[in-house]
């Protein structure tokens, strides 16, 4: 597998991840060739990150004053995928900062072969602002 710049020893970061969910690759998400569209991937990031955070306990109510928020995406593609098959999707929290977190993914085919890794910044947004605000302890302690 290539270098990827947030990955600096795989085996020890592939170790890491305790939590997934699997996704079915459905007909509309796949290309005139019957392979898996390269949008579709932010929606599985997207589907493991939400049942992650309830798992965690984190972001649960919305109606509150502050909301996580996408601050970037980033995926990369290492074996083909087709409609029909699934992916198992990989979650955990990289690092955690004074306002934001680095999540990572993992997306495994059912043989165990690598199919899609990625990250993402989630910032906690003060929603009557819309700047970026502070973790809240109590979640930093649900996340470590």
């Amino acid at each position: 597998m290539r270098k990827i710049s947030y990955i600096k020893d795989f085996a020890t970061w592939k170790e890491e991840f305790e939590f997934s969910i699997d996704v079915d690759i459905r007909f509309s998400e796949v290309d005139m060739f019957g392979h898996m569209n390269n949008v579709a991937t932010f929606a599985y990031f997207e589907e493991a990150r939400i049942k992650f955070m309830m798992h965690k306990g984190i972001f649960t109510d919305l109606s509150g004053d502050q909301v996580p928020v996408v601050g970037d995406l980033q995926c990369d593609y290492h074996k083909q995928v087709y409609f029909g098959e699934y992916l198992t999707i990989y979650v955990k929290v990289n690092s955690v900062g004074n306002s934001s977190m680095d999540i990572h993914y993992l997306g495994l085919k059912p043989n165990g072969d690598i199919a899609i890794t990625g990250r993402g910044a989630i910032i906690n947004m003060d929603k009557s602002t819309g700047r970026s605000a502070p973790i809240p302890d109590s979640y930093r302690k649900l996340i470590e």
